[in-house]
């Protein structure tokens, strides 16, 4: 008996993720940093944009820490933010 799941031979296959699994911060270390940028995000309707300081001081605690590659900060997109503030948006 034939089951409706089955549409064809192409199956599912899983990928890792781009920047492949990094440690969970058990510790808390980045825990303020993550509940500033998460506040950020609640007060601004969950757009992101408005919120790139905050992201970006996260994953910079991160990399410190350890609990994710190094990475340069214009290949994660905010190289705009490097040495000061965000160029106003045009």
């Amino acid at each position: 008996m034939s089951t409706a799941m089955n549409f064809g031979s192409k199956s599912f296959q899983p990928r890792p993720p781009d920047k492949g699994s990094f440690p969970l911060d058990h510790f808390g270390e980045c825990k303020s940093f993550k509940e500033k940028f998460m506040k950020c995000l609640r007060d601004n309707k969950f757009e992101n944009a408005l919120c790139r300081q905050e992201s970006k001081a996260y994953l910079e605690c991160r990399m410190e820490r350890q609990l994710m590659a190094q990475e340069p900060l214009e290949k994660l997109g905010f190289g705009d933010l490097i040495g000061g503030k965000p160029e106003a948006k045009t």
